[in-house]
C-alpha cells in the first residue's frame, strides 16, 4: 500500500538535490577550474539562483541541513586542489564552510519569513555580510569571494578602487537574488510579472551596473593611454624556478640554488638590466641568519657552506635582490627563556647595505600558524607531526627602499586579503612585489585562483603588482588590473617587464573595507528589526484573540 504524498515528497527531495548540485557546480565553475582555466566569469551572475530558489523551497527547520550540504559540496568542488597539500586540508575547509552555511541558510530563510515580499533584498545583504565576515580573524579565508570571479573582466572590477572587491560582489550577487525572486515569488503570473513587480530595485541595479561599466571603461582607457617617463617606471626581473615543494636536504637545496643563480644570470645579462631581481617564496630554503649565527648539533657543515655561498653571491651583485627565506632566530619568550622561532620571510639584499627582512604577518591557519598551542597542546603536536611549518607571525609592515623603488612584499597568502596591501600603500609603497609558492597544489586552477585575487590588490590601491612564484602564475599586473606579461606556468623561466610606479591614493586605500562593514551593519539592523516586528505583531494578535 502506498503512502499518500510519498511520491510528491520524493520528487521535491530530488528537485532540491538537483538545485544543490547545480548551485555547487555553478559556484565552482565561476572561478578558475579544470574546465575553464580563467574561470566562467559570466556564470557567477547566475551562480546563486539555484541556492536562493532552494532556500525558498525548504523549511526553516531543515534550512541548516541544506546549508551544510551546500557549503561542503560547493567548497570541496571549488577547492579540490587542497588535497594535494594534505588530505586533511580539503576536509578541513569543507567542514569550515559546512559550518558557515549551517548558520547562513537559516538566516537567509528568516529574511523571507520576516519580509515575504522583498526578503530577497535582505538575503542579498546577508550574503555580502557573510562574505566580508569570513575573511576576518584566525580562520579568515578569501578564496571564493564572489567578486574575485570577475578578475579578468576589467571594466567591471575598476570600481574596486572605490570600495574594494565588495562593490563587485554586490553587483554580481544581486542578479542571482533578483532572478530567484522573479522565478518563485509569483505563482500564476510568471517570471516577467515577478520582475515587473520589483521594477525599482531592478532599475537601480541596472543603473549601478551601467555606471560601473562606464567608470571602468574610462579608467582602463586612462591607464592604457598614460605615458610614463623612465623615472616613473621600473624594470623587474621575476624568477620562476619551477621547484618541487617537497624536495628536502642539502643536495636538493644546492640544486635549487644552482637553478636560481642560472636564471638570475640570464636576467642580469639582459638589456636593459633590471632594477630588481625577485625570487619566489622560500626559494632559498636553508635559514640564512640561523646558519650564519648559530651552531647546533643538527646543523650540517654542508648547509652552512651553502648559506655562505649565497652570502658571497649576494655581496658581489650590483642589482638589488629580493628572495624568500625561512628566517630562524633565538628570541626570549614570555617566560623569559630563549627559544628558537621561525618566520616566513622576504630578505632584501642591496649593494653595500645590510640585508633587510620582512616577516610574513598574516599566516595560513593551521598549516603555518596555530595560536592556541598552549590551550590545545595535543592538536598542536599533531600539526607538527603532519609536516606543517608553524611559523611565528611578523609584526612590522616593512617598506623596502632603493632609489626610486619603494615597495612592499606581501608573501603568498597575504595578497588574498585587501587590508595588508592597503597598509603597505599607506606606508608609502609605490608598487607591490608578491612572492608565492603554490607548487604544492600541482594545479593550474589553484594558481589562477590566487592570481585572480592579486589582480584586485592592484586595482584597489592603483599600484602595479609583480608576482614571483615557484611554478606560476609569475606575472606583472598593471594598476588597472591588466596582466602586463605572464610566464608560462610549470617551467623554469625569467620574466622581465617594465611597470609604472604610482604615488596616487585611491578611495579604497583611504577608506579600506568600509563597504563590507556597512553590509554587516545593515544586514544586522534589518534582520533584528524584522524579528522584533514579528514578535510585536505576534503579541498583539494574541491580545486581540
Amino acid at each position: 500500500m502506498s503512502i499518500p504524498g510519498r511520491g510528491a515528497w520524493i520528487r521535491a527531495l530530488l528537485v532540491n538535490l538537483g538545485l544543490l548540485a547545480l548551485g555547487s557546480f555553478l559556484f565552482a565553475a565561476s572561478f578558475p577550474n579544470p574546465l575553464f582555466a580563467g574561470g566562467g566569469a559570466l556564470l557567477a551572475w547566475l551562480a546563486y539562483v539555484p541556492v536562493f530558489v532552494l532556500i525558498r523551497r525548504v523549511s526553516l527547520r531543515t534550512a541548516a541541513l541544506w546549508g551544510a550540504l551546500y557549503g561542503y559540496s560547493a567548497y570541496s568542488l571549488f577547492n579540490y586542489w587542497l588535497g594535494a597539500f594534505h588530505p586533511l586540508a580539503g576536509l578541513f575547509v569543507g567542514i569550515l564552510y559546512l559550518l558557515w552555511f549551517t548558520f547562513l541558510f537559516p538566516l537567509l530563510k528568516l529574511a523571507l519569513i520576516f519580509f515575504p515580499r522583498r526578503g530577497y533584498l535582505l538575503q542579498w545583504l546577508i550574503w555580502l555580510a557573510y562574505e566580508y565576515l569570513r575573511t576576518l580573524g584566525f580562520l579568515g579565508y578569501s578564496y571564493g569571494i564572489t567578486g574575485y570571479s570577475q578578475w579578468s573582466f576589467l571594466p567591471v572590477i575598476q570600481i574596486a578602487d572605490l570600495f574594494g572587491v565588495w562593490a563587485v560582489s554586490a553587483l554580481v550577487v544581486f542578479s542571482s537574488a533578483y532572478i530567484a525572486q522573479g522565478l518563485t515569488s509569483v505563482e500564476v503570473r510568471g517570471f516577467l510579472a515577478g520582475i515587473r513587480r520589483e521594477w525599482l530595485p531592478g532599475l537601480l541595479w541596472t543603473c549601478a551596473l551601467i555606471a560601473s561599466l562606464v567608470y571602468g571603461l574610462v579608467m582602463t582607457r586612462d591607464y592604457a593611454n598614460r605615458d610614463y617617463s623612465p623615472e616613473e617606471t621600473a624594470r623587474i626581473a621575476l624568477i620562476q624556478s619551477n621547484e618541487s615543494p617537497w624536495a628536502d636536504g642539502v643536495v636538493a637545496y644546492r640544486e635549487k640554488f644552482r637553478v636560481l643563480r642560472r636564471l638570475s644570470g640570464e636576467a642580469l645579462e639582459a638589456e636593459p638590466q633590471p632594477d630588481l631581481v625577485v625570487w619566489p617564496e622560500t626559494a632559498f630554503a636553508p635559514r640564512i641568519y640561523w646558519h650564519l649565527h648559530y651552531r647546533d648539533d643538527y646543523d650540517s657543515y654542508e648547509m652552512v657552506e651553502l648559506v655562505k655561498e649565497l652570502s658571497a653571491y649576494m655581496e658581489v651583485q650590483e642589482v638589488p635582490f629580493l628572495i624568500g627565506n625561512d628566517d630562524g632566530r633565538k628570541e626570549v619568550n614570555a617566560a623569559g627563556q630563549w627559544e628558537r622561532v621561525d618566520y616566513n620571510a622576504a630578505i632584501f639584499f642591496t649593494p653595500g647595505k645590510e640585508p633587510e627582512i620582512y616577516r610574513k604577518m598574516h599566516l595560513v591557519p593551521f598549516t603555518e600558524h596555530f595560536p592556541y598551542k598552549d590551550r590545545f597542546p595535543g592538536f598542536y603536536q599533531y600539526l607538527l607531526a603532519a609536516n606543517t611549518h608553524q611559523w611565528t607571525a611578523g609584526k612590522e609592515a616593512l617598506i623596502f627602499e632603493q632609489g626610486r623603488l619603494r615597495f612592499a612584499t606581501p608573501i603568498c597568502f597575504e595578497d588574498t586579503f585587501g587590508d595588508l596591501p592597503r597598509e603597505f600603500v599607506l606606508g608609502g609603497a609605490n608598487f607591490l612585489a608578491n612572492i608565492s609558492n603554490d607548487a604544492w597544489s600541482g594545479t593550474l586552477s589553484c594558481q589562477m585562483q590566487h592570481l585572480g585575487m592579486a589582480v584586485f590588490r592592484a586595482v584597489e590601491n592603483r599600484r602595479s603588482l609583480v608576482r614571483a612564484t615557484a611554478t606560476g602564475q609569475t606575472c606583472g599586473i598593471g594598476p588597472d588590473g591588466r596582466i602586463i606579461a605572464m610566464a608560462e606556468p610549470f617551467t623554469e623561466t625569467v620574466l622581465a617587464l617594465d611597470i609604472p610606479l604610482l604615488e596616487e591614493q585611491s578611495l579604497y586605500t583611504r577608506l579600506g573595507d568600509i563597504l563590507g562593514q556597512i553590509f554587516v551593519i545593515l544586514a544586522l539592523i534589518i534582520l533584528f528589526s524584522g524579528a522584533a516586528w514579528r514578535i510585536i505583531k505576534s503579541i498583539k494578535e494574541r491580545r486581540t484573540a
